[in-house]
C-alpha cells in the first residue's frame, strides 16, 4: 500500500470513529493507526493525516451515512448553544469545535470559550443561576498548555466552557491557517443556525 493510500485510509477510519462513536481527533487517529498498521511502530509522520483531512472525511461520512439525521442534530445543538451563549453574554462567549464547524453528531458536546476577568467570576455566575458544574481543563488554543474549563448540562446537552482572560480575545479573532474562522459569536452562530434549519426544512418538505 502506498503512503498516500495509507494516509487516506487512516483519515477515513478516524473519521468513522469520530462520527459514530464521538471520539476526539487525537484518539481516533491513534485507534485508526493501530487498526490499520498494528500495535508496532508508528508510521512515518507524513503518512499521518492532519485534522483538516480528517474533518473532510467526517463531512463525507456524515453526508453518506447520516444525511437524514445529522443536520437536525446539528440544528438542535446550535439552538442550545445560542441559548447558553445568551445567558453568558457578559463573558463574551464564542462557539468552537464540531458544533461551530458543522461536523457535530449524536455524541457531540457544545464547546464554548469565554473571556473574563477571572474564572471565579464565571463560577459564581453559574452558581447564582443554579447551574451545577464540574471543574476541569481544556487545551489552550494559543498552545500554552491548559486553561480552566467548566463542564455542565444545559437543556440536557453537555457544555464545555473554557475560560480565558480578556487579553486572549484578540488572538481568538484571527482566522485559522486555512483562512476560516475558528470560532464564532452569537450573531455568527445565529446565521449558521438559519442555514442548517433551512436545509432541514428543505429535506422534510
Amino acid at each position: 500500500m502506498s503512503f498516500s493510500s495509507l494516509r487516506q485510509e487512516i483519515a477515513a477510519a478516524a473519521a468513522r470513529m469520530i462520527a459514530e462513536d464521538g471520539l476526539d481527533y487525537s484518539t481516533a487517529k491513534r485507534k485508526a493507526v493501530k487498526q490499520l498498521v498494528g500495535a508496532g511502530s508508528l508510521p512515518r509522520g507524513d503518512v499521518l493525516p492532519d485534522n483538516d483531512e480528517i474533518e473532510s472525511e467526517v463531512r463525507e461520512y456524515q453526508a453518506l451515512f447520516m444525511g437524514d439525521t445529522q443536520p437536525a442534530r446539528l440544528a438542535r445543538l446550535r439552538r442550545v448553544a445560542l441559548s447558553v451563549m445568551d445567558l453568558l453574554e457578559r463573558f463574551q462567549p464564542y462557539l468552537v469545535g464540531p458544533v461551530w464547524n458543522g461536523t457535530a453528531g449524536e455524541h457531540s458536546d457544545i464547546a464554548l470559550q469565554c473571556f473574563a476577568d477571572s474564572s471565579k467570576e464565571v463560577e459564581i455566575f453559574l452558581l447564582n443561576h443554579g447551574i451545577k458544574y464540574e471543574v476541569g481543563e481544556r487545551p489552550d488554543f494559543r498552545g500554552r498548555g491548559k486553561v480552566e474549563a467548566l463542564y455542565f448540562l444545559w437543556q440536557e446537552e453537555g457544555v464545555m466552557l473554557s475560560i480565558y482572560d480578556g487579553l486572549a480575545l484578540r488572538g481568538a479573532l484571527k482566522p485559522g491557517p486555512d483562512g476560516r474562522a475558528e470560532r464564532g459569536d452569537a450573531r455568527a452562530v445565529a446565521r449558521l443556525l438559519d442555514d442548517v434549519e433551512g436545509r432541514v426544512q428543505g429535506e422534510t418538505a
